[in-house]
């Protein structure tokens, strides 16, 4: 049997490494048999394929939620508040514009704005407040708004996806974060999130962006209550949909987090378990070009050790974020040459990109 399970190893190996696409059920298998160097060593080749100038890139960002009221009720979350409860908020305009131009002050590119689903927040409130980013910060790229809260505001106002997406380009957002994806399996989101989007319409949000020339992020929150055969499938659906229009620039893949949670006795993930799921993330997406190993779940100990399990972007300065850190995690900030000396250190040429992975400048 060993002997067995060691073949089917060695021949989906060799298939990666012939650049053939390996299916569903090779995935499954490789994720729940192969060691993790094996694994390690695999989606490295693949990453080295795909950038042999071994060019790690980071992005200058910031993460602004605009609110944190959410009538969602997600198990996973700590950071969502009821309307009434004394720290619940939804920030003013000027707030936003100061903490853009401090962004600006980093050399920034990208705001990444998202919230909870907020029923007072309709669809003229974002139209007001992209608009006025876009006066003030033309040169700003806003990365903003998950699937969930694109589906919130279409059942909210009565429209479609594509004409919400459509009215939101119009005011001057450019692309969408990943969020809200969680995994990609309806048999997870039933227990996690049974009030946010099912998978059928995250998938549709991102296929109508793109569709109007929207680029997107793919994203998965791994370590809590999934099994491996979910994690093939929601990589099985973005590897799909990626077929079909080529619109994600980058997966990103990164762990549930404790503190304050309906999800807290559960055991924590490990760093060993995030890296295998990173590293099986590159194998499979072989049309990606991108994919982001994640400082803020794992630490800057760990993060960059993900460039050597298949990820070539190390992610973002962040400058604020307070999603995670609501659980009590504690999360650096790294200025951008902090950024660049850590990727250095780590064995690669680091670089800024833009939201769209194009290079703003070499260190």
């Amino acid at each position: 049997m060993e002997q067995t399970v060691k073949n089917e190893i060695e021949h989906i190996f060799d298939k990666v490494l012939e650049g053939k696409r390996i299916t569903e059920e090779e995935a499954l298998f490789l994720f729940e048999n192969a060691d993790f160097n094996t694994l390690g060593v695999l989606a490295n080749s693949v990453r080295k394929k795909k950038h042999p100038d071994d060019v790690v890139t980071f992005v200058v960002d910031r993460n602004v939620n605009y609110t944190n009221v959410c009538v969602a009720g997600c198990k996973f979350c700590a950071f969502q508040r009821k309307k009434n409860d004394p720290d619940a908020y939804v920030l003013e305009f000027d707030e936003v514009y100061r903490k853009i131009e401090e962004l600006l002050n980093w050399g920034g590119t990208t705001l990444l704005m998202q919230g909870g689903l907020n029923p007072e927040l309709r669809l003229d409130f974002y139209i007001e407040l992209f608009r006025g980013i876009k006066k003030r910060f033309p040169q700003i790229q806003i990365h903003s708004l998950s699937a969930t809260e694109i589906n919130y505001l279409s059942k909210l106002e009565n429209m479609s996806i594509e004409d919400v997406l459509k009215t939101l380009k119009d005011a001057g957002l450019d692309s969408l974060p990943g969020g809200g994806a969680e995994i990609l399996s309806d048999e997870v989101r039933v227990f996690i999130s049974s009030n946010k989007t099912d998978t059928d319409t995250w998938l549709e949000v991102h296929r109508t962006a793109h569709k109007l020339g929207m680029s997107s992020t793919a994203t998965m929150m791994c370590g809590h209550v999934e099994r491996p055969k979910h994690i093939v499938e929601h990589l099985s659906h973005i590897r799909k949909l990626q077929d079909e229009t080529g619109g994600f620039t980058a997966f990103i893949p990164w762990t549930f987090q404790k503190g304050g949670t309906k999800l807290d006795y559960l055991p924590d993930a490990t760093s060993v378990y995030y890296l295998r799921v990173l590293s099986l993330s590159r194998i499979f997406l072989d049309n990606f070009d991108n994919v982001q190993t994640s400082h803020v779940t794992q630490t800057m100990k760990v993060g960059p050790v993900g460039l050597h399990f298949g990820a070539n972007d190390l992610g973002s300065t962040m400058i604020e974020e307070n999603v995670v850190t609501s659980t009590g995690l504690k999360v650096s900030y790294p200025r951008p040459e902090k950024m660049a000396d850590i990727i250095r250190k780590a064995g690669f040429k680091p670089a800024q990109r833009d939201t769209y992975y194009n290079i703003v400048r070499f260190y």
